[in-house]
């Protein structure tokens, strides 16, 4: 696949104004300036290369050639079944399965959804690396997004941080909530006796989430649920903390009995794409082990 290309053609209003400042005013960063300059990218106005001193004339066309992006050498590309929702040239939305880790670590560097993701891009000869922008903990279902460029994953994470990239999750919790919906608004910490788990702690940094009932149970109760913030672990720990702890979650006070890991799925995302101004929303259905637990419960 052709590199990253972003093309701009210079109007009035920008005639006269040196290309570094309007690159920053379109949220090239100094880190991709310096990718740009050093391993392969290139600035090109009317097709002939420029420095980021030159003047911007009404009229250019200006392009923003990205260079290809090296994998880190400790992740191996891996053959695995990919549940693609959607994908253009700049992002990828997978829909991951329970037991699935995102991302690898050091000491875990194989088996997980960005392995999976490597692989697909080798297939497609893509020269990049696996940005993800919504991560899942590994017993979490759902849809994950995937920037496929280094770049179009800064332009997400920051529209990530306005608000223009969101989730909303749903979850069997157990009890029966009478609320029919509610705030949870409690900071969130790391837990002093864990390096896992977390808490609702006062010197913990502000927690948002948002609850509404879909249908209650036998001893459960079927929420959807919207995050303002994105702490790690957030939905359990406040779920938790309300006294409804999400079935299957051992960690924070659920039960196995009825299903064998936390009953929370990433069932809706919604983001405005970053190159083309666009909204997109994408859902996933609940997995076959939700469905089973709430017909299970009376459902």
């Amino acid at each position: 696949m052709p590199p990253l290309t972003m093309t701009f053609l210079i109007d009035e209003q920008h005639d006269g104004k040196l290309l570094r400042q309007f690159l920053q005013e379109n949220h090239i960063s100094r880190t991709a300036l310096t990718d740009i300059k050093f391993h392969g990218g290139a600035l090109l106005v009317n097709g002939q290369p420029v420095t980021v001193r030159h003047v911007l004339r009404a009229g250019e066309r200006l392009s923003v050639v990205f260079p290809p992006e090296r994998t880190s050498d400790w992740m191996e590309p891996e053959a695995m079944p990919l549940d693609i929702v959607y994908e253009d040239d700049y992002v990828l939305v997978v829909n991951k399965p329970p037991g699935l880790a995102t991302i690898p670590s050091r000491h875990h560097p194989g088996g997980t959804l960005a392995n999976g993701i490597l692989h697909y891009y080798r297939q497609q000869q893509l020269e990049s690396t696996v940005h993800v922008v919504t991560r899942l903990d590994r017993d979490t279902s759902g849809l994950v997004l995937v920037a496929k460029h280094r770049h179009v994953h800064h332009l997400l994470s920051a529209l990530q941080q306005k608000g223009q990239v969101t989730r909303t999750y749903e979850a069997i919790c157990h009890g029966v909530i009478i609320e029919e919906e509610g705030t949870i608004d409690a900071p969130i910490g790391r837990r002093s006796d864990s390096i896992i788990a977390r808490e609702v702690r006062e010197d913990g940094k502000r927690a948002v989430t948002h609850f509404r009932v879909l249908r209650r149970l036998f001893g459960y109760t079927h929420v959807a649920l919207r995050l303002e913030t994105g702490r790690t672990h957030q939905i359990r720990v406040h779920m938790a903390y309300l006294g409804h702890p999400l079935a299957g979650d051992e960690l924070y006070g659920g039960s196995r009995e009825m299903i064998g890991r936390q009953a929370l799925h990433s069932r809706a995302l919604s983001f405005v794409h970053p190159l083309e101004g666009k909204l997109y929303t994408f859902a996933a259905p609940l997995p076959d082990d939700l469905v089973r637990l709430i017909k299970g419960a009376g459902g």
